[in-house]
């Protein structure tokens, strides 16, 4: 497979305009409020993502330590002509949130609480009976330093934000993989501030970090 050779002229026709991703270099993805979404041209072919391949991987941390994850992708489609993914979209499953580095009765309670099926605590993180999908739609492609970027519009819990993110893609005649570098997000931002100190005061040593690190890998076959 070759690399997707994202061309600014493509972008440019999907009347997108893109700002730079300035913190990338700290993994931190730019945020901004939410954009158009991108449209794909006639001739496009789509692309259906393949669930049992495709995956998001999560690391939270607090200052005693870290807790890793995986969160599926429920369905989503991509559309792509010659080399360049035009437009794009995946759903993400929060009810499949999954904790990694834990076992047993701990494993059990931690997922609980981040999923909010714990009596009281609903909203304390993603409330996934209430908001049980999160959504991801592509807002625009490009270069940055040679640097493949994506942007898109992440809704969490009814709250819109426009991020940017480095990627691989690689596409041969009916596949299309796409691969984040990590990235991290800032919860608050989605207004997840269950612990935040930038939320919250007096909570000494006993806050979660407002960043969560993700990293996406997607595999998508021509439909």
């Amino acid at each position: 497979m070759k690399n997707i050779f994202l061309k600014t002229f493509v972008i440019a026709a999907f009347s997108l305009g893109f700002t730079s991703c300035k913190n990338n270099s700290n993994n931190d993805a730019g945020v901004e409020e939410a954009k158009a979404t991108a449209d794909a041209t006639a001739q496009a072919a789509e692309y259906s993502v393949d669930t049992a391949s495709s995956v998001i991987d999560w690391t939270g941390a607090k200052p005693t330590g870290e807790h890793t994850g995986t969160i599926k992708i429920a369905e989503g489609t991509f559309k792509a002509s010659d080399s360049v993914i035009e437009s794009g979209n995946f759903v993400i499953d929060m009810k499949s949130i999954n904790v990694t580095d834990l076992e047993g009765d701990d494993k059990k309670d931690l997922e609980a609480h981040l999923k909010g099926t714990v009596e009281g605590k609903e909203g304390d993180f993603f409330n996934v009976n209430k908001y049980p999908e999160a959504t991801f739609v592509i807002t625009g492609l490009t270069e940055e330093e040679g640097q493949a970027i994506m942007e898109g519009n992440l809704t969490i819990k009814e709250e819109t934000k426009n991020i940017s993110f480095p990627v691989t893609i690689e596409r041969n005649e009916n596949e299309i993989n796409i691969t984040s570098q990590p990235f991290s997000i800032d919860r608050t931002n989605w207004k997840v501030n269950y612990g935040s100190k930038s939320v919250f005061d007096g909570l000494g040593d006993k806050f979660i970090n407002d960043e969560i690190e993700l990293t996406i890998d997607i595999n998508a076959s021509k439909a």
